[in-house]
């Protein structure tokens, strides 16, 4: 159970800083509630889920090949422009005060937290830093402990998220339409700027290929 302990502490650890998920989910989690946030969260989490598995049964060479890591910048930079450019049209959109019932779909929220999840940061962190970790610690005598390690990860960030939704959700409750919306835009253009970023890796490392 320590080993279990330390690792949630890890996923936590891994799910702390603010990026491009945490960003789309708080986005949702005050437009349409905890409901549409968790759905964000929970796409999220199937990419890192499959990174797991992928590294248990060790494909994580694959996308680690330097041609393919490159074009995921250019494929993640697209995923996250054009959720933000949908964040910033549709700001006025789609808002439901505390109280009302939504009108997005629990699926469209969940897709676009896969989506967002699809980046070249969060992939690279978890075949390089993270992976590193989880393959070390691969013993083929004892492959339970393995999935202990896993879960352990995995209930950290599902901790951080419901964490992080149920201070939303007592926010919104004070949030009108003209703030919300505000936070819409403004989550619409950091999801821009971590697109340009990631045109600007995509461009470094081609440069490098060449």
């Amino acid at each position: 159970m320590e080993l279990f302990f330390t690792y949630v502490l890890a996923g936590l650890a891994v799910a702390m800083p603010v990026g491009a998920i945490t960003v789309e989910m708080s986005k949702q989690g005050l437009k349409n509630g905890f409901i549409h946030g968790w759905a964000v969260g929970l796409g999220g989490m199937t990419i890192d889920l499959m990174l797991i598995v992928a590294l248990y049964l060790g494909l994580a060479s694959i996308l680690q090949i330097p041609f393919i890591q490159v074009h995921m910048w250019l494929v993640g930079a697209v995923f996250l422009f054009l959720i933000g450019y949908d964040s910033i049209k549709n700001a006025d959109k789609d808002i439901t005060l505390s109280g009302e019932k939504p009108n997005k779909s629990f699926i469209t929220s969940y897709r676009n937290g896969f989506l967002v999840a699809i980046s070249p940061g969060n992939i690279i962190f978890w075949l390089t830093v993270f992976g590193t970790v989880l393959t070390n610690s691969y013993d083929t005598s004892e492959p339970s402990m393995f999935l202990i390690i896993a879960a352990g990860v995995l209930t950290g960030i599902l901790l951080h998220d419901l964490g992080l939704l149920t201070i939303l959700a007592y926010t919104r409750k004070i949030m009108n339409r003209t703030m919300i919306k505000a936070f819409s835009i403004i989550a619409g253009l950091v999801l821009i700027g971590f697109a340009g970023y990631f045109v600007y890796e995509f461009i470094v490392g081609m440069k490098e290929l060449i």
